[in-house]
């Protein structure tokens, strides 16, 4: 029978428990998510029709501080993606020790297919079917797969209109409704700046690095577009639709440009087409798997060519295909590190909103390269020192920081 994404997350942190030594009950408690939420949303669709959605909020550890977790639409977004995207949010915030838990939200839906003013009623009815879960010092949503800021405005309205004006209910808002600068380009400027790191670690010569990077929304095209400006070759990236290769490298203002303009990177003529599939094998120094989870697997890991995997998009290898990647010396650097810099970032606007007081862009980006680096470094010092690999260590690292404060708190 095929894993689920809660169970294969669930591996990696029994497997990060047993080394730790943790009891049972500490073990069962920090596992399992504290509360779940399933709700059925009624939306008129623009024909006049109700067509009803599932939606999902997992609160999965709040032991640190409110919970904090993006809202995803997608079609796939059931409970046992939405409780797996929880836990990893409760190790990730502790692994860069922010003081927050881990949540997740999700509705299953293809936003694609939905007009905006479908997606605004679709919003607002989630929010008020959640309401009684969230708030700005219990549990603050953010954007995700298939969701933006505009989302996230709708999500602060339809809560301010029965709570009064809540900026720090959301994060990834739009700047003009108490966004945070920089929040937009936060995870893929993290991942650059532990790939600009990185280098120096692995000897790797970051003007002539070749980087392809699978998945060209928010995060995968400002991780192209930043980790172009310190000096890669980014050689392929890839949509919905299909992907795109030149040993050359690519334009990356002109491709942001279609996107932009068109929705999609497709018609992007001095490049070769490849598939999704085709992308996570072609020859490159790093690997940016920055679109869905479980695109590695057992079945193609061995088809993997690059030596350093930076995983900004949240559980995109599989515990079977993180083993035969280990075992063959490839280093992956986890999500749970790679892409925390929207979190951190996050931190820094609810910050901001608590405190009505706004920061320069500058500020924002020098917090975060701090803040993501000193978990870069805690990582990679845990690896070399224990003798494990770096998602072993990001793990170990979480989890103690998590069950610490449980034990303070006297949960157990």
């Amino acid at each position: 029978m095929e894993q689920s994404t809660y169970e294969a997350v669930n591996e990696f942190f029994d497997g990060a428990a047993d080394r730790l030594g943790l009891d049972d009950s500490l073990r069962e408690m920090l596992k399992r998510p504290w509360r779940e939420l399933q709700v059925q949303i009624p939306v008129r669709m623009d024909d006049g029709h109700i067509q009803v959605f599932t939606g999902y909020r997992v609160q999965h550890n709040g032991a640190r501080g409110p919970y904090k977790g993006g809202v995803r639409y997608h079609p796939d977004a059931d409970v046992e993606e939405v409780r797996a995207l929880a836990s990893l949010m409760t190790w990730k915030t502790a692994l860069v020790d922010v003081p927050f838990g881990g949540a997740k939200g999700g509705v299953q839906v293809d936003p694609r297919l939905l007009s905006n003013n479908e997606l605004n009623r679709l919003t607002r009815r989630y929010t008020q079917s959640i309401d009684h879960l969230i708030a700005p010092n219990r549990d603050i949503p953010a954007p995700d797969l298939g969701t933006n800021a505009q989302t996230m405005a709708w999500i602060m309205d339809a809560y301010g209109q029965l709570h009064g004006h809540s900026p720090a209910i959301v994060t990834g808002k739009p700047v003009e409704m108490g966004g945070s600068l920089g929040r937009e380009a936060a995870t893929g400027r993290g991942a650059a700046y532990i790939l600009q790191e990185a280098a120096k670690d692995f000897s790797l010569n970051i003007q002539e690095a070749s980087v392809a990077v699978q998945g060209f929304g928010n995060a995968g095209s400002w991780s192209a577009r930043l980790m172009h400006g310190i000096g890669c070759k980014i050689v392929a990236v890839s949509d919905v639709d299909g992907g795109l290769y030149n040993a050359k490298g690519l334009d990356m203002d002109a491709l942001v440009a279609l996107q932009r303009d068109y929705g999609s990177i497709s018609e992007y003529k001095y490049a070769e087409k490849v598939s999704n599939e085709e992308l996570l094998a072609l020859e490159c120094d790093v690997l940016v798997p920055a679109a869905i989870d479980n695109v590695i697997t057992e079945a193609n890991a061995g088809n993997i060519k690059a030596k350093l995997i930076l995983e900004v998009a949240n559980h995109p290898i599989t515990p079977g295909a993180d083993r035969i990647l280990s075992e063959t010396g490839v280093t992956i650097l986890p999500d749970i590190l790679v892409n925390a810099g929207g979190v951190i970032v996050s931190y820094f606007e609810w910050t901001q909103n608590i405190q009505e007081f706004h920061w320069e862009e500058s500020r924002v980006n020098e917090e975060l390269k701090r803040i993501i680096l000193q978990a870069y470094h805690a990582v990679r010092e845990r690896a070399i020192n224990e003798g494990t690999t770096h998602r072993q260590a990001s793990f170990e690292i979480g989890i103690q920081r998590v069950a610490r404060v449980v034990e303070l708190r006297g949960f157990v």
